[in-house]
Parts: C-alpha cells; structure tokens; sequence
C-alpha cells in the first residue's frame, strides 16, 4: 500500500501545509515530503504520531473501508463461457455489493441458465440483437435499444431470439450469478 499520496490526501483534507503538519509532529518538512512521494517509510511510532495530528489512527488509516474502486478494466473482469454463451462480470467481487452487473452474450439458438425465484430485482438492457426474457410461463422479445425489469418470482433465463450473436447487459439485485 502507497501510504504517502493517503497522508498527502489526509493533510491536505485538513487544509494543512508540509511545514505545518511537519511542526505538529515535530519532524522536518523535508521528512514530510519525502513520505507523500513514498520515498522514505516512516516507524509505526513515527507513523501513529503523524496520523494522530491528521485526526486518524493506525486502524482507520489502513481500513479497505472508503478505499471503494470506482473503475474497472478488462484487467479486472472476468468471464465464464458455455456452449454458445459467455457471461463477462463487469464488477469485481460483485458477489458482496446490493447489485451484481453482468454482461451476457448469446449465440443464435443459445440461452444462459435457469435462475431459481429468489428475492430481488432484475433489470437489462439490449446492446445488440434481440433476447427472449422468459419469467416462469411468460415469454417476451427485447429488441436491441429496450429493456426489460422483473422481480424474479419464478424460474427466468435468457434466450436468444434472433438468427444474429445478442448482447445484453444484465443486473441483478441481490446478486446471483
């Protein structure tokens, strides 16, 4: 973990110069800066003694909490392919959030798998081509620029409905994929 840009981030926050934090800590602003570029490390002793200055400790400052990732690459998505279909999670870890974003692409003829009723909301929206969104008996074509919402009270699954590859982007709240 870079501590230096957190600290950088925490005094600045504050509204706080290098050379006031550094007289708050009693450490030179040379130290300071040279901490905020990551070019030196600092004690656990130096450490706490920065951070109870900048209203934090040792806890919260190394806390995954409020470090939220806002955007994901292809680095970090992952696909599972089947025959004639492939479901690419646009989330990582998806599994753990309210919602769950997938991307779903189906080969003419192809169809993902039966989801079991559960709780929740289902919502997508047709990237390319034309799916079959099927809820228990009912059956209903989405074309490419539409989208379909349900609360999945019975057994749902996706086709393809058309003779082209369809694309579809598909959330799911709780997350079930």
């Amino acid at each position: 973990m870079e501590i230096g840009p957190k600290i950088k981030q925490l005094r600045l926050k504050l509204g706080l110069t290098q050379g006031e934090l550094a007289d708050r800590c009693e450490l030179s602003k040379g130290f300071i800066s040279l901490l905020e570029r990551d070019l030196t490390s600092p004690s656990i002793a130096t450490l706490t003694d920065i951070l109870e200055c900048l209203g934090t400790d040792l806890t919260a400052f190394f806390s995954e909490k409020g470090q939220q990732k806002l955007v994901f690459t292809e680095n970090d998505m992952s696909v599972k392919e089947g025959e004639g279909s492939a479901v690419k999670w646009l989330v990582p870890s998806a599994q753990k959030n309210r919602m769950e974003p997938i991307l779903v692409e189906l080969a003419p003829g192809a169809q993902t798998e039966e989801q079991d009723p559960h709780e929740g909301e289902e919502f997508g929206y047709v990237l390319q081509g034309q799916v079959l969104v099927a809820l228990g008996d009912k059956r209903v074509k989405a074309r490419k620029g539409e989208s379909f919402c349900f609360e999945p009270t019975a057994p749902h699954f996706l086709a393809n409905a058309g003779k082209a590859v369809c694309r579809v982007l598909w959330v799911a709240t709780p997350p079930s994929f």
